[in-house]
């Protein structure tokens, strides 16, 4: 059970293989009428706790071939205003799911890269929430794109680099894991199963390499920038994993490094809660976040903001044909940004830079 706003760490209960199921109402027509996915699949005995349940919309990073780091850079062709200070500025992307092409769209409408799809923002700072892969056509390119930009904003005097999201955790347990039964503490489970279930792409799987996997099991769980305290999951399970943003980021990437299912099995289902910053006592789970690892405000993906926000269809039941969604969600007593617009459900992908001008 996903942790409620407010609440101590609690225990998130995983079942059986054969209680993998996606919930009847995923498959029901959406706001825009779309078969909907409001998050990560979860067992079926988790359904009986709404406000904990863990949709799945698309997920996992992965890292692109070395000679894609190789495309030459121009520090001067800069697509976005550089501060005095030299310091540029810091923008944010949501969950991406495999979208390749919005995502283009999306950075070329900031200014980030240009027609051809280079880097061209000099010295900005971007930050990806992690949740690469799957439900999209092509997670595998979104990721080569991502470590591409990498070394393209680095030679120019910026960065651009990514959070672990859960799906990125699905995706390396598959990998690695396949079939293996895990301990899910109500019998077993598989990787394999999890990720199927949760918008798994056999061509992504098929794309996978040795290069993108050791990028997905290196990369940070927590960061603070700019006083903005980045996460992906809207959770205070990262509280389990340390006191301090450089002890959490070690305690992954050390569960992650000892290989072992029931472990890593253990490290994706607590990284698949979410809801904790929504309702009654969500601004006390976010400053319980940012009291621990520092920062004033929190930003997250993960959870699809119309579910946050409960738009998941029209009163009057006609099917809607543009998106709801046109900005990250500001919620929690203003301490909370949520920045996944749904893309999988005909939503926004959302490219935000920060402050907030609000």
């Amino acid at each position: 059970m996903t942790q409620g706003a407010g609440q101590g760490p609690e225990a998130e209960r995983t079942a059986t293989l054969r209680d993998f199921r996606v919930p009847a109402y995923v498959h029901e027509t959406g706001p825009y009428g779309h078969s909907t996915h409001p998050g990560d699949v979860v067992p079926a005995h988790e359904e009986a706790y709404p406000e904990g349940y863990t949709p799945t919309e698309r997920d996992l990073p992965v890292v692109g071939p070395g000679d894609t780091l190789q495309v030459p850079v121009d520090p001067t062709a800069q697509g976005v205003p550089q501060q005095a200070d030299g310091v540029g500025p810091l923008y944010v992307v949501g969950d991406v799911h495999g979208y390749l092409d919005e995502l283009v769209a999306a950075l070329q409408e900031q200014g980030l890269i240009d027609s051809a799809g280079n880097w061209c923002a000099g010295t900005a700072r971007l930050w990806f929430l992690g949740d690469f892969t799957d439900r999209g056509p092509d997670g595998i390119g979104v990721i080569d794109l991502v470590m591409r930009l990498s070394a393209e904003a680095a030679a120019a005097g910026g960065y651009c680099k990514a959070l672990m999201g859960n799906h990125e955790l699905l995706l390396l347990g598959a990998k690695r894991f396949g079939d293996t039964p895990v301990n899910s503490g109500a019998g077993t489970a598989t990787f394999q199963a999890a990720w199927l279930l949760n918008g798994g792409q056999k061509t992504d799987m098929d794309r996978l390499q040795d290069h993108h996997l050791q990028w997905m099991a290196r990369l940070d769980a927590v960061e603070e920038e700019d006083g903005y305290l980045l996460v992906h999951s809207d959770t205070t399970a990262y509280l389990d994993y340390g006191d301090s943003i450089e002890a959490v980021n070690d305690t992954v990437r050390e569960t992650l490094t000892r290989n072992d299912a029931d472990e890593c099995w253990d490290l994706f289902r607590k990284f698949t809660k979410r809801f904790s910053f929504r309702d009654e006592g969500g601004a006390d789970a976010v400053r319980s976040l940012l009291d621990t690892y520092g920062g004033t405000r929190i930003v997250h993906g993960h959870s699809p903001i119309p579910y946050l926000l409960g738009e998941v269809g029209s009163e009057d039941g006609e099917e809607r044909s543009e998106p709801l969604i046109e900005g990250p969600h500001v919620y929690a007593d203003g301490l909370a940004i949520a920045m996944d617009g749904g893309v999988t459900m005909a939503g926004k992908l959302l490219v935000q830079q920060l402050p907030l001008d609000i």
